[in-house]
């Protein structure tokens, strides 16, 4: 089902996404990877101001790549990062701030998805290698922060329009399409193994 909606999620939208719908946004998104994660938890747990609203919100996994022209930020490419490589931080992420979507690319682990089952969140998968055409979907750079930790690493706080498409690949009822296909293979992988020993 293709979907187009803007923020911010309502927990009822969220419940109502499934494995494979195509979902396009519009509204605001941020950017957080390994770092990023990393200092918002050690903030929320040392009761420090966070300066983007983390809460509710959607995650994207990505390093953007960007430049100033006149002294403004310019999106030059802003492609997803492969997001397992976050899976040891994103499922206390999500408790703590109730996240209702992260956007990446490659899938997550099952502790991601069992955190976005109990916190009422999605994982969708945005395609690799698309780098500037999401750039061209992002209309604005509200604002970024944390900049010490270096730009790909930084909280970019976007406004996209019709930003997809983006591939429900974890829902919020605990599937998981990676783990589906994964489990596929291991059996399909089994009864070729079977049938070479008869």
């Amino acid at each position: 089902m293709k979907i187009q909606i803007e923020t911010p999620l309502s927990i009822d939208f969220i419940k109502k996404l499934s494995v494979g719908d195509e979902v396009y946004l519009t509204g605001e998104i941020i950017t957080i990877r390994d770092r990023a994660s990393s200092r918002a938890i050690e903030y929320k747990i040392k009761g420090k101001p966070i300066p983007a609203e983390l809460n509710e919100s959607i995650i994207y996994h990505c390093g953007p790549i960007v430049k100033k022209i006149d002294g403004e930020w310019n999106v030059v490419a802003a492609g997803p990062t492969t997001s397992i490589r976050m899976e040891n931080l994103t499922p206390q992420l999500i408790k703590m701030f109730n996240i209702r979507m992260i956007i990446g690319k490659g899938g997550m682990g099952i502790e991601t998805t069992k955190a976005l089952k109990e916190h009422c969140g999605v994982y969708c998968a945005f395609t690799g290698g698309a780098g500037v055409a999401a750039a061209k979907m992002i209309k604005k750079i509200v604002k970024v922060e944390w900049l010490d930790l270096g730009i790909p690493e930084a909280l970019w706080v976007f406004k996209v329009e019709n930003f997809g498409p983006l591939i429900v690949a974890i829902d919020s009822k605990g599937n998981n399409l990676y783990e589906e296909i994964k489990t596929k293979i291991n059996e399909n992988l089994k009864i070729l193994r079977s049938e070479k020993i008869d």
